[in-house]
């Protein structure tokens, strides 16, 4: 950067500067005021290519070539649309529009890009992610009119569904001898796959090719599908029951996604399947067992909060009602949880909860009533009742800095009751929630307690009926010692301090980051597994512990085993315990 624009770095940096604050943790990317756990988290990559949406050159923004608005493009959603949204609307960073970035101008953009500001843009300049070439290009790029992906309508869907096994083709009964209530979908994150591994003996079932970066697996209601979406919308349907389970259908809902399930309400027991979309922004309902489209519904609207429409609102996390025949939906942006009532297809009825704006994931309550979903920008757990439709509470006081739950943690308080459990990215707090409004009214949707775990950048919280932990992951926080550590609490005295149980160390491996990641019990509940998530190139495992000594038990290498991430127990999944 040039002495003109480090002068005008300094002034920007010195008119934020009541807004820095010390981290905790020292942020790898050397960024002021924004931990390099947050930095991971909020800026994802969307996987778009540099190919979508047609190039639009604004007359007033500075000239680009074609080859410089492809690299632009590809820029842009690798390292920006994450925060700021694929049409630069704004999303949990700021928009991005020419009416806002024109009149900065190229200079004032580049100090932004090159050294970030303390409101919270990364550094990309200074930190070593972008050339100077290419912060120059950013700067001119977002000049410029955002070009607009495609859409993703029933005509584009129907091009991808394939139904590689006809239902009639299918086996009547299970073919193969495998224990299916304790097969585990492991989400092998960086080679688009899944690996089903047999919890019994430790061995892989098989390797099934899915989309990129699968986010997460959902178990139909009778155990016998399991239905894995990727982060490109590739929505995969494997049958158990299969000699060898591999896919039976496939399709594309869009061209980014992160959430599926299916029916599990008496009566229409793995009927339907459900995938929301981040790009475009929409839901589809499908045939549960052959992924056949059969009703689009889109999610711009407004946002809960300002009433101002928002034309990008993406669905976070669905899950499947135990008390109506509905899907929860949790869109976004907008704030807005929808109860989708599928018992006419045609005549689709949607409750409309205003609940808390940049909704992520969450899990039900004990009881399977209340949902508790993680409002994650605004640090908010949303509690909504599945029976009577309603929000019941915003839980606020209390809750840490970006709530990030998975689906949570349940288990008994010795002082409080029943309790609902999360951890967060941005600080070191795990906070429990009453959630018995019967027997502990008192103590309902407050946070009755709060525990220190080892740090920030906490993905996963982990326990199970028959466990007496509560384990906690870090994986994105930037010290190895906690990021390849778990901390585990005794939950009949959690006023003792949590042990640390060091499970990279154990699985033995050589080079790498090795970020452990995501508890997940066996059927049993006397497992816990996690994954050490290692770089593509590297050795990764699976480590298996022994619940109740905290010993290992047993570590699982394999060459087909990359990037391993997310994990699901059949019997766990179908049954929503955790």
């Amino acid at each position: 950067m040039n002495s003109r624009l480090t002068k005008l770095a300094a002034c920007i940096m010195l008119m934020g500067a009541a807004q820095l604050t010390a981290a905790a943790d020292a942020p790898a990317s050397g960024h002021p005021s924004t931990s390099d756990p947050e930095l991971r988290y909020k800026g994802a990559p969307v996987p778009l290519g540099a190919e979508t949406g047609p190039d639009v050159a604004s007359p007033k923004a500075p000239v680009l070539t074609a080859e410089e608005f492809t690299r632009a493009k590809q820029i842009y959603f690798e390292r920006c649309a994450g925060c700021h949204g694929v049409l630069r609307k704004g999303a949990t960073g700021k928009p991005l529009t020419p009416d806002i970035t024109l009149p900065r101008g190229t200079d004032y953009l580049k100090v932004f890009i090159g050294y970030g500001s303390p409101g919270g843009m990364p550094n990309f300049g200074t930190g070593g992610e972008l050339s100077e070439a290419e912060v120059t290009l950013m700067a001119k790029f977002l000049q410029h009119e955002p070009p607009q992906p495609p859409e993703f309508g029933m005509k584009e869907m129907k091009a991808t569904w394939k139904v590689l096994v006809p239902p009639e083709k299918r086996p009547k009964k299970q073919e193969n001898k495998y224990n299916l209530s304790n097969v585990f979908s492991v989400t092998l994150r960086d080679s688009g796959e899944v690996a089903l591994i047999d919890g019994d003996t430790k061995k892989i079932i098989n390797i099934v090719k899915t989309g990129y970066a699968v986010h997460i697996s959902r178990l139909s209601h009778s155990g016998r599908y399991l239905y894995v979406i990727g982060r490109d919308a590739q929505v995969n349907l494997i049958d158990l029951w299969m000699k060898t389970p591999d896919n039976v259908a496939v399709i594309k809902v869009g061209l980014e996604a992160r959430s599926v399930d299916t029916s599990k309400y008496k009566g229409y027991e793995d009927k339907y399947a459900i995938a929301g979309s981040y790009w475009p922004p929409q839901y589809t309902i499908m045939n549960g067992d052959t992924l056949e489209p059969i009703k689009i519904v889109a999610t711009r609207g407004y946002t809960v909060d300002t009433q101002e429409y928002h034309p990008e609102p993406r669905v976070a996390s669905i899950v499947s009602s135990h008390f109506h025949p509905e899907f929860v939906v949790n869109v976004k942006e907008t704030g807005q949880t929808l109860m989708v009532n599928y018992a006419d297809i045609n005549n689709l009825k949607v409750t409309t909860i205003g609940t808390e704006r940049f909704l992520h994931d969450g899990g039900w309550d004990s009881t399977k009533r209340y949902f508790m979903v993680a409002a994650n920008q605004r640090n908010t757990i949303a509690v909504v009742d599945a029976k009577e439709d309603k929000l019941v509470k915003l839980v606020k006081d209390g809750v840490g800095k970006i709530p990030h739950p998975g689906r949570g943690a349940n288990f008994i308080d010795p002082k409080f009751g029943p309790v609902w459990a999360t951890s967060h990215l941005g600080d070191d707090s795990i906070v429990l929630i009453g959630t018995d409004p019967v027997k502990h009214p008192k103590q309902a949707w407050k946070v009755v307690r709060k525990l220190t775990g080892q740090g920030s950048g906490s993905l996963f919280i982990k326990t199970h009926p028959k466990s007496k932990n509560l384990w906690v992951d870090s994986p994105l926080n930037p010290a190895s010692e906690n990021s390849q550590s778990v901390a585990v609490f005794d939950l009949k005295n959690l006023d003792k301090p949590f042990a640390t149980v060091k499970v990279a160390e154990m699985a033995g491996l050589g080079e790498g980051p090795k970020r452990v990641v995501q508890p997940e019990f066996n059927r049993n509940g006397d497992e816990v597994w996690f994954s050490v998530w290692n770089g593509k190139t590297q050795e990764s495992a699976i480590v298996v512990i022994d619940d109740k000594t905290r010993k290992l038990k047993a570590v699982i290498k394999d060459k087909r085993l990359i990037t391993p991430t997310g994990k699901f127990n059949v019997y766990n999944t179908q049954n929503d315990i955790y």
